[in-house]
């Protein structure tokens, strides 16, 4: 596997980790699942476009 395949599947599973619906996330909001979300994007870009 190669090293940004590694990391979108990580980053993958951290969006679905930070998504507030478990009780201890409820207070958080979508502030982290954004952030995340937004990095899977940058990286999605960059692995399309052949940069990574």
């Amino acid at each position: 596997m190669d090293l940004v395949t590694i990391l979108i599947i990580i980053l993958i599973l951290a969006l679905i980790g930070v998504l507030p619906v478990w009780p201890h996330a409820r207070g958080f909001g979508y502030i982290p699942s954004g952030i995340v979300g937004l990095i899977l994007i940058i990286l999605l870009i960059f692995f399309l476009t052949g940069r990574a």
